[in-house]
């Protein structure tokens, strides 16, 4: 079921898709906060929590690695979290490279600066602009990039170990959920018997 009033799986979308909904964000710091979302898979809870120096370097260089801080990811039940390290993909490191963090040590400062965006504010920019692309009733949520992400790795055959670590997730338990299963493929196994 489509995600609808905070009810059900946030949808999964495609690359084309992905490209709709990046051509109806505004600006450049929320491009790149979608971009970090799709190419990262990480929740955007801990996206908007990142600071300049987790993504730049000293010399102001996107960095190889991303990591993700237990601190600003979500916890599970026990209280526990774990750090995630994703290395960067390049059409991300060319989306770092053209943006221009601002003076605030927050990559998406709020308009004060001395804090971050809220949530809220980063789903009604995507809201917004699912809904400027068409895809209003899709069940896009900022859950949407993560899922899309992990579907996307296993079509191209990652072995679920390696999803897991880039999610976080400690078992295939807590993985299984986001994978879906297309009809096409459905097709495609039953045309191997």
């Amino acid at each position: 079921m489509a995600k609808n009033n905070r009810k059900g799986k946030a949808a999964v979308i495609s690359d084309s898709d992905f490209v709709k909904i990046r051509k109806q964000v505004k600006t450049d710091k929320y491009k790149l906060l979608l971009d970090l979302g799709w190419y990262t898979g990480e929740r955007w809870g801990a996206l908007i929590k990142l600071k300049v120096s987790d993504v730049y370097d000293a010399k102001g260089k996107p960095k190889d690695v991303l990591v993700f801080p237990a601190i600003i990811r979500k916890h599970r039940p026990d209280g526990t979290a774990d750090t995630v390290e994703i290395a960067v993909h390049e059409n991300l490191r060319e989306s770092l490279s053209r943006f221009v963090p601002g003076d605030s040590l927050w990559l998406f400062p709020s308009r004060c600066g001395e804090k971050p965006i809220t949530w809220r504010n980063a789903y009604d920019i995507l809201k917004r602009a699912a809904e400027n692309a068409g895809m209003g009733t899709r069940g896009i949520s900022t859950h949407t990039t993560r899922r899309s992400l992990v579907n996307r790795l296993r079509k191209n055959g990652v072995d679920k170990a390696v999803i897991r670590k880039i999610t976080g997730h400690r078992d295939n338990k807590g993985l299984d959920p986001y994978l879906e299963v297309d009809i096409d493929e459905v097709r495609a196994a039953i045309a191997t018997l």
